[in-house]
């Protein structure tokens, strides 16, 4: 990278402890008064880099599944700081869930989704119904996952496009009510991170999908609870759900990809 004429760089790299680069591990630069004045996620090799005014400054490193990391930088105008290999620990505080079924608490539970329109904006909404059961094995990676989406339930906040996305030009929801996830298999990422692989079925069709899954560890409320965040991405074209209107230079209306979170508690059924 460039150093910018009006200050310096600082970079560095994120590690485990048996030195795999730690993608996705998010980086905070504060100053002397200790504002935040850049942050962003390593890349996938572990990798991050900013431009910063000179000055003295706190990076701040942290993973889920790890204790945060902090180290002390002096950047000088027009120079380039490397700050060299930053390497996380294990946080051994954090372990898998209690064996066991887990239902999926839907008032404590989210399905969001996003999507580009107009290759500008972006349109948020979620599916208000559902349900779900979470399955923990002795061993975590035999664990299994099914949920159940009401289709009709799509919500974004504008009764118009509401309809739109429920008729045959979308989700088709008379023809096709429910969109059905099953796991089949759990693989740990590195920390607190696991790729939850399954098939979803919706608009009638049946596609892989990968869920980018961070356990959030569990608390004691009105029961046992485990919780989790979870995202992947979605091309419409997979389902067959291919309305679309093009706009001049080729824009399309609605954007292929479709951004899924997931936020997840699960009670633990006795």
């Amino acid at each position: 990278m460039p150093i910018p004429l009006t200050g310096g760089l600082l970079s560095g790299e994120v590690r485990d402890v048996d030195g795999k680069p730690l993608a996705g591990a998010e980086i905070s630069v504060f100053d002397r008064s200790s504002k935040r004045v850049a942050h962003s996620d390593t890349d996938a090799y572990g990798f991050f880099a900013h431009a910063v005014q000179p000055g003295d400054y706190r990076i701040r490193a942290e993973a889920g599944g790890y204790q945060s990391l902090h180290e002390r930088a002096a950047v000088e105008w027009g120079a380039h700081h490397a700050v060299g290999q930053l390497t996380l620990v294990p946080d051994e505080t954090l372990t898998t869930p209690v064996p066991g079924v887990y239902e999926i608490d839907p008032d404590h539970s989210a399905v969001r989704f996003v999507a580009r329109h107009i290759a500008m904006s972006r349109v948020y909404g979620q599916f208000q119904e559902f349900s779900g059961q979470v399955r923990i094995a002795e061993e975590f990676e035999d664990s299994h996952v099914e949920v159940l989406i009401d289709a009709a339930s799509v919500f974004t906040n504008v009764e118009k496009r509401d309809e739109h996305l429920r008729s045959a030009d979308f989700l088709d929801v008379a023809r096709f009510p429910k969109l059905h996830f099953t796991s089949h298999r759990f693989a740990r990422a590195g920390g607190n991170r696991w790729l939850i692989d399954g098939e979803l079925t919706l608009h009638g069709m049946t596609s892989d999908v990968q869920l980018d899954t961070t356990y959030l560890g569990m608390q004691e409320w009105n029961g046992l609870r485990a919780g989790c965040l979870a995202t992947t991405q979605l091309h419409r074209e997979h389902f067959t759900v291919n309305w679309q209107q093009m706009l001049a230079r080729g824009v399309p209306v609605v954007g292929s990809t479709i951004e899924i979170t997931l936020d997840v508690q699960g009670v633990l059924q006795q």
